[in-house]
């Protein structure tokens, strides 16, 4: 069974949380978490390291011990640690972590004081009000608990686009190699590049379009290593269950119907609802198997036939939410979407300066070999001492280093910046001299997420008031699943960007994806730049600028909206205004 980045990530952070839970040595403990995070954010699949032989040690963050074991669960799906800590814990404790708002050591303690192992248990303990008697507990945390449990309880599994990805491209390969089959699409929420996949949606056509050959894919898709459970299988359907928990839904359909299944099972629902009422009105219907007048099918072997079908022009997957795109595409006002092609440049990338893992040669020359002409160097300014943040000495030091391998580096340029810290009165974390220096100042918000409304949005609008104030990173400071946004008035900050001059960052780091697709879509229509950066923290971040292309293409941002499509000349002139 293939292993995949999710499934290692997964491993490490059962084995981090079971050993919290046995109160093993944090910094062991810590290890794990680390790898964990490390493997998560990876674009390339460990796997292929390991089959390719790679020195896994390489990787920032990964030891020999870590290596080894990462080689072991490729190598065999298993590993012997997690097996062994299994045996010596309850089997269901670790489904008490997925409840929000309970971690390891709140675990610990019902389950060593309270005997609960299950999530059943820990309800009926709420309910019976015996978690308010417990140290560091009380009667809020007992209610916030069983809330949590019951909402738990009605929530359906999603998947994280980047998580998703590597569950979708191998199914796609494998089902890509069967002889006969022609072309594997996955389609739904995947496609339109949401955030968050529920499932897999599936088509495939095969030649010759005939049962035995129909027989022949469902046979090998429902008998793939990763299958759990099989729901369901048909001559030209099954839908399966993957060992991680996602769903499969596999289509194989006629390649005259192609065009119209794709359109379907792409989505989202509303969209394809307003496409069948314009249909309606035409005289037409409009389903998974073609565009019909009566009993003739008019179109449907392609996407595009099917909109002709119904007078308009192809209409881009990320768009189709229902959000105006179809009064856009019936006025010709569709935008021309960005491509990844479209980048000159990523403004956002840390070395091994504050809390990355490479070096500043390392991170130049691969953005380089991407196809990239600038790269802005932004390590964390000092408040954020987790990351090792820079003070004004350490900056001097690295614009000094940048200067120098700028004079040494053919077809990329550094740009020097800093990722500094927006504190709680709106003020920056390093002085004036400092920032002067820079080419841009790239300002976040790390702590103090849960002021109010008023005073977050007037913090963010006085950081940007700085003279040295060029680009808001992650503007909305959400993790995917893990932190809500801050609490901000995003409107009035992008109003004041315009009025300000300065930009706003789509962060494409797969947890973040920040700005919100609704966010660029007011950005744009407001007129401020937006730049889609990789905050890489090592060389291979920068694949990640795929996932904030697609959600930039969610928030029909064009290559003219956004900053880091200009040349290098351009870019200067224009973050020059700022400082």
């Amino acid at each position: 069974m293939p292993v995949h980045n999710a499934d290692i990530t997964a491993i490490f952070t059962e084995i981090a949380d079971l050993l919290e839970i046995e109160g093993a040595n944090t910094f062991r403990i810590r290890a794990y978490r680390n790898a964990a995070r490390i493997l998560g954010d990876l674009p390339q699949e460990a796997r292929v390291l390991v089959e390719r032989g790679d020195d896994l040690t390489r990787l920032p963050g990964i030891g020999a011990d870590l290596a080894g074991k990462i080689s072991e669960i490729v190598t065999t799906g298993h590993c012997s640690l997690l097996d062994r800590l299994r045996r010596e814990l309850p089997p269901a404790i670790t489904e008490l972590l997925k409840i929000p708002g309970l971690g390891p050591k709140r675990v610990k303690a019902l389950y060593h004081d309270l005997d609960v192992q299950t999530v059943e248990q820990l309800q009926r303990a709420a309910q019976d009000g015996r978690i308010r008697a417990l140290h560091g507990f009380g009667a809020k945390t007992e209610q916030n608990i069983l809330q949590a449990v019951q909402a738990h309880a009605s929530q359906s599994r999603r998947f994280k686009l980047t998580t998703a990805a590597q569950y979708a491209e191998a199914l796609r390969a494998f089902l890509q190699a069967i002889p006969g089959v022609q072309q594997v699409t996955v389609a739904g929420s995947f496609r339109r590049m949401r955030e968050t996949v529920g499932d897999l949606d599936i088509l495939v056509t095969a030649a010759p379009d005939s049962i035995v050959m129909h027989s022949t894919v469902m046979q090998r898709f429902t008998s793939y290593d990763e299958v759990a459970e099989v729901f369901s299988a048909g001559e030209t359907r099954a839908i399966i269950l993957l060992k991680c928990g996602m769903q499969v839904d596999l289509r194989v359909v006629a390649q005259q119907s192609y065009g119209a299944a794709l359109h379907y099972f792409t989505g989202s629902k509303s969209h394809n609802i307003a496409i069948r009422r314009i249909a309606q009105q035409l005289g037409l219907k409009v389903n998974e198997y073609g565009v019909f007048r009566g009993a003739k099918r008019i179109a449907g072997d392609s996407e595009e036939s099917v909109y002709s079908a119904v007078g308009l022009p192809f209409i881009p997957p990320e768009l189709r939410e229902d959000r105006g795109e179809i009064e856009a595409a019936r006025g010709g006002r569709l935008p021309k979407l960005v491509e990844l092609s479209d980048l000159k440049g990523d403004l956002h990338a840390h070395t091994k300066a504050s809390d990355g893992h490479d070096s500043l040669r390392d991170m130049a020359l691969v953005a380089k070999a991407l196809g990239l002409e600038y790269l802005a160097i932004t390590d964390h300014s000092r408040r954020l001492t987790v990351a090792h943040g820079l003070d004004p000495l350490q900056l001097a030091r690295q614009c000094d280093e940048i200067d120098q391998l700028n004079t040494k580096l053919d077809g990329i340029t550094l740009l020097k910046g800093i990722e500094v810290d927006i504190l709680e009165d709106g003020s920056l974390d390093l002085p004036d001299g400092v920032l002067a220096r820079l080419d841009l100042v790239v300002g976040a918000v790390h702590s103090r997420f849960g002021l109010s409304r008023a005073k977050q949005t007037e913090r963010i609008l006085r950081a940007m008031d700085h003279p040295h104030f060029t680009l808001l990173a992650h503007p909305s400071g959400r993790l995917i699943e893990q932190r809500e946004p801050y609490d901000v008035d995003m409107l009035r900050i992008i109003r004041h960007a315009k009025q300000r001059g300065c930009y706003l960052e789509l962060n494409a780091h797969p947890e973040r994806l920040d700005l919100l697709d609704s966010h660029c879509q007011s950005a744009k229509e407001e007129g401020v730049l937006v730049s889609i950066n990789s905050d890489a923290h090592s060389t291979f971040d920068f694949a990640n600028l795929k996932y904030g292309v697609g959600q930039a293409r969610r928030g029909w941002l064009e290559k003219a909206d956004v900053l880091n499509t200009r040349s290098l000349a351009a870019l200067r002139k224009l973050i020059k205004r700022t400082m």
